[in-house]
C-alpha cells in the first residue's frame, strides 16, 4: 500500500490543503516531514514527524523511511533523486512528476544554477505558485491515487 512522504518546510500551505483532502478521501496514510512543528487535520492516517533543524535534515528522514511505491510530494531535486533511486515517486508542488528519464538533466540544471550563484550570479527564485501550477498537481495526485490504491 503506497504512502505518502511530504517534504513539508518547502511545501505551500494550498499544496498542504490539496494533500489533505486526498488522504482523508482515499484514506492513504500520509506523513509530513518538517523541522518546525505542522498542524495536520485531526485524522488517523494523516501524521507529522518534527526533526531537528539543520540542512537536510528532513530530507534525511524521509530518505530514511520511504520505500517502493510510495510518493514523496517535495521540490527538492536531490531527495526526488534518491526516492526514485529506491523506486518511489516524487512529485513538485508543481505538479512536474520526476522520473528516472528525467531527474538526471534536473540534477544537471541544478548544479548548473548552484554553480552560478557560487559565482555571484543573481539567479532569482522560481516564479510565485499559480493556478495553473495548483491544477497540475491535484490532477497528477490523483492519477497516481488512483492507479496505486
Amino acid at each position: 500500500m503506497m504512502k505518502i512522504w511530504v517534504d513539508a518546510d518547502a511545501v505551500p500551505n494550498v499544496i498542504k490543503d490539496i494533500l489533505f483532502k486526498a488522504a482523508q478521501r482515499t484514506g492513504v496514510e500520509m506523513t509530513l516531514v518538517a523541522n518546525q512543528f505542522i498542524r495536520v487535520p485531526p485524522a488517523k492516517n494523516i501524521t507529522s514527524i518534527q526533526v531537528s533543524s539543520g540542512f537536510d535534515v528532513a530530507d534525511d528522514e524521509i530518505s530514511k523511511r520511504v520505500v517502493e511505491n510510495d510518493l514523496v510530494i517535495t521540490q527538492d531535486i536531490p531527495l526526488a533523486a534518491e526516492v526514485i533511486e529506491k523506486g518511489a515517486l516524487a512529485l513538485s508542488p508543481r505538479g512536474e512528476l520526476f522520473d528516472r528519464e528525467n531527474i538526471r538533466s534536473r540534477l544537471n540544471i541544478r548544479d548548473f544554477m548552484d554553480t552560478m550563484r557560487a559565482s555571484g550570479v543573481q539567479t532569482g527564485g522560481p516564479p510565485a505558485l499559480n493556478h495553473t501550477d495548483r491544477q497540475n498537481f491535484a490532477n497528477h495526485l490523483d492519477r497516481i491515487l488512483a492507479q496505486r490504491n
